[in-house]
């Protein structure tokens, strides 16, 4: 389980988390993103996960298809 900073929004600290490992190449476009699996390694309720998303999509690192989850985004699609 991760260890969060109490001084900023947990949503916040895992979607940062998960840009640092896009940049890192170890989720690469086209990575599906597992809610359960991330509710799990945080040890946060899946609201918090799901607002995580939400975060992601605005900076346009992840997208979300209807019925098949959240996948990291390609590059160009920074543009």
């Amino acid at each position: 389980m991760h260890e969060f900073s109490p001084s900023r929004p947990k949503w916040e600290q895992i979607a940062e988390i998960i840009t640092e490992r896009i940049a890192a190449g170890d989720l690469q476009p086209d990575d599906r993103l597992s809610e359960v699996r991330l509710t799990e390694e945080f040890g946060v309720d899946r609201k918090t996960v799901r607002k995580a998303f939400v975060a992601l999509r605005d900076a346009r690192r992840v997208v979300t298809r209807k019925g098949m989850g959240s996948f990291v985004t390609h590059p160009e699609a920074d543009g």
